[in-house]
């Protein structure tokens, strides 16, 4: 089945790739088929993520996928949240799309550093919300949800990863999310934990197996 991913982020393509690898998908990004990016005019990780699936698929005229995450930090009140991918506003477009979103990253990090300067509660989480529709109108989408617990460093750790990763340390772990290799992260981020709980409904009520 061709799953259409509502998002134009390489990373993110390639980690759903390997999450959801062991049902029988072709995951592709609706960059490739032309498709323009959804509005997110919502208030929730849910809301938008069901918005971005809906969008891609009635473009696509088929099934759709589109994942919702961000940031919440328990001293700001749950910010960045739904807007953590441009907390610091629009930056100068690059030559290259992930040109632009390393320029953005680095943008919302010094934000997020610069509003928890002096805060001694760091505490944070990374959020995804996951939708899959069969199409545009599907009156039973499937959601599932991740939540991965950390705090927030006074400087960058690490390369790997994208957005905030380099900020967030996992005390379990005795790392950032960015010093992780991928397969580790892809075993226990909040993305890994709603991608498991999708793979199995979409087992469950879309009857797919590898």
């Amino acid at each position: 089945m061709r799953l259409v991913l509502a998002s134009n982020n390489a990373k993110k393509l390639l980690e759903l790739r390997a999450l959801l690898g062991a049902l029988p998908l072709e995951l592709v990004a609706q960059g490739s088929l032309g498709i323009a990016e959804a509005e997110e005019p919502h208030a929730t990780f849910l809301e938008n993520a069901l918005a971005k699936a809906r969008h891609a698929a009635r473009a696509a005229g088929g099934p759709a996928i589109a994942d919702d995450s961000g940031l919440c930090v328990h001293a700001l009140g749950g910010a960045p949240g739904v807007i953590s991918a441009h907390w610091a506003g629009a930056v100068t477009p690059q030559a290259e799309r992930e040109a632009t979103r390393r320029v953005q990253d680095a943008a919302n990090n010094a934000l997020l550093l610069q509003r928890l300067q002096g805060v001694a509660d760091r505490r944070g989480r990374f959020v995804s919300v996951l939708v899959a529709v069969r199409a545009h109108d599907d009156p039973e989408p499937l959601a599932a949800f991740g939540r991965w617990e950390g705090e927030i460093l006074a400087e960058p750790r690490g390369v790997a990863g994208f957005g905030y990763d380099p900020l967030m340390f996992i005390p379990a772990l005795g790392r950032t999310v960015a010093e992780l290799a991928a397969d580790e992260k892809n075993r226990v981020s909040h993305r890994a934990q709603a991608a498991a709980q999708m793979a199995a409904l979409l087992r469950q009520a879309w009857h797919l197996e590898a």
